[in-house]
């Protein structure tokens, strides 16, 4: 690799503009923003919904950053911190794959620079001045059925989705039910990833909605009089981290939210500052454009005053073929016709793109033993019936040389004078309208549900005065639908809200649709398992 002090170079970096974590990784101070005035356009790749797996978006994200660098180009990618939770989970490493990732692979997918640590030690501690506070007395007032706050693990642990919490003390409280979400679903990690700064790191840190009291008052972080210590421990974490991609593009890789239980971008900082300081910024948004890339738009966009210049929307055989009725376990086959019935999901996800007055590009990550028969149905379905740009991208096999046709169309498109994206919603209409566009637009469904928690959650909301913020909605990712067994474009569905959570500190609200739980569990057969340190290195995770 090269040394982390001539890739700061690369975009412009003084060796006082950048903390090195070693020699391959780096913090970018914050005062860079001050520096630099952004000058880049910004190009989001996103996806048709995904197999367990995934279908490559970091890697394509990567081979695109390679191949515009190739043209000559100023290129930083921004891309979000892995979960050690997949890593050692079912879908592994979030690097990229082949010659298309960031490096060091072993240090990003795992402590990285203590990102995910400062987080889960900055909501925990929360977690413990709460309870003390009830344990001493302090806060006699609360109602015990209404305290929201939980703790958070960065791992898949099943077992601690529903635990009980000893409280006891003077308050004379018995214990109560509560649990852990894995880091990724932390409101501090969402808290962090829109900061703007230290100060609003803190004012955010502050708003946090812990509980009510009996009389139904607001509970909040800032009354517990340790967001300052929170703001302590995040001080560095607030920092985008610094590497670099295998040919030597420049990444900022920060900030980790799930797309399918969180809002799934990159920080807000490292986002501004890759634009900063490069021409052309490559990011993505988790899972697929109903998820990742309709919260990046309606969340991270709105608030931020982002845009884009391009949208490419990943597509793969084996996604097809499995929305096309084929058992995971037979993607490998060829299967032309299942390639044809799977279509449909690809085509709502560009209408999705659409909806956002965005155009699409359709980009086919190829996998070894792609039948050249399914990549020409894929590519003259787009070309003569969706109307997209179209192109094969090898990078997994040939880095930037095999993106380079992606990348001619990135460029064609970004130039092109373009009108800025319209949001699905505006963030003052009723929270059920908000959620109802969303849900009816992206997922296709028509009809919403609401459980009696969602309907009391909702006057919760309007009560306490958040019914002004926008939604966060946690969908599986495995379907349009809140159902994963639904594959392909359903139709006549309804989707299910179960509750409705308020994220104050990130400014969100998080209606929980079907099943969906902010705690995942582990695989009969984990990645952990196959994973080992031998010779000076970790193996089993590339």
């Amino acid at each position: 690799m090269t040394p982390i002090t001539e890739i700061a170079e690369k975009l412009g970096l003084a060796p006082g503009d950048i903390i090195p974590y070693g020699a391959d990784k780096a913090k970018i101070r914050l005062e860079v923003l001050q520096k630099f005035p952004p000058r880049g356009k910004l190009i989001l790749v996103s996806a048709m919904t995904p197999t367990p797996a995934g279908e490559g978006k970091t890697t394509t994200v990567v081979g695109l950053g390679q191949a515009l660098a190739r043209f000559g180009e100023s290129v930083c990618l921004a891309l979000r911190e892995p979960s050690l939770g997949p890593c050692f989970g079912m879908k592994g490493g979030a690097t990229g794959g082949g010659l298309s990732r960031v490096l060091p692979v072993a240090d990003i997918n795992l402590h990285f620079t203590g990102d995910f640590h400062a987080i889960t030690s900055a909501h925990n501690l929360l977690s413990a001045v709460l309870d003390n506070k009830i344990y001493r007395g302090d806060l006699a007032g609360v109602d015990p059925d209404k305290i929201f706050w939980r703790r958070v693990i960065d791992m898949n642990d099943r077992s601690l989705r529903n635990i009980t919490a000893a409280a006891g003390g003077k308050s004379g409280s018995a214990g109560r039910e509560t649990g852990f979400d894995i880091t990724a679903a932390s409101e501090i990690m969402a808290v962090l990833c829109l900061a703007e700064n230290h100060a609003d790191l803190k004012s955010r840190l502050e708003k946090i909605l812990l509980a009510l009291d009996r009389d139904g008052q607001p509970i909040v972080a800032k009354s517990l009089n340790c967001a300052g210590a929170m703001t302590a421990l995040l001080k560095d974490a607030l920092l985008p981290n610094l590497v670099q991609t295998s040919e030597g593009v420049p990444a900022l890789v920060h900030g980790g939210p799930f797309a399918n239980i969180a809002h799934g971008c990159n920080s807000v900082l490292a986002t501004r500052m890759a634009l900063a300081l490069s021409d052309w910024t490559v990011t993505e948004a988790g899972f697929g454009f109903d998820l990742g890339a309709e919260k990046f738009y309606d969340i991270k966009c709105r608030g931020a005053g982002l845009d884009t210049a391009a949208v490419v929307l990943v597509a793969t055989c084996r996604a097809l073929k499995m929305h096309g009725g084929v058992s995971l376990e037979g993607l490998a086959a060829s299967a032309p016709e299942a390639v044809k019935k799977g279509l449909p999901n690809l085509h709502k996800h560009v209408e999705n793109i659409k909806q956002f007055r965005e155009p699409p590009i359709v980009c086919l990550n190829r996998f070894e033993g792609d039948p050249a028969e399914e990549i020409e149905i894929v590519r003259s379905y787009c070309q003569n019936e969706l109307r997209v740009p179209f192109a094969v991208a090898d990078v997994f096999a040939r880095g930037g040389k095999g993106g380079l046709e992606l990348a001619r169309l990135v460029v064609d498109q970004a130039e092109k004078t373009s009108q800025p994206f319209r949001p699905l919603y505006d963030w003052n209409e009723d929270v059920k309208t908000k959620i109802w566009k969303v849900a009816h637009n992206m997922y296709g469904a028509e009809r919403i549900d609401y459980a009696e928690t969602a309907e009391r959650d909702l006057e919760t909301i309007k009560k306490l005065g958040y019914q002004n913020l926008p939604v966060c909605i946690a969908k599986t990712q495995s379907s349009l639908t809140d159902d994963p067994a639904k594959i392909g474009r359903p139709e006549h569905f309804a989707v299910t809200v179960r509750e409705i959570l308020i994220a104050a500190g990130a400014g969100f609200l998080i209606p929980m649709t079907g099943k969906i739980m902010r705690m995942p569990g582990l695989p009969k057969s984990p990645l952990a398992e196959k994973i080992d340190y031998r010779d000076g290195r970790v193996v089993g995770m590339e």
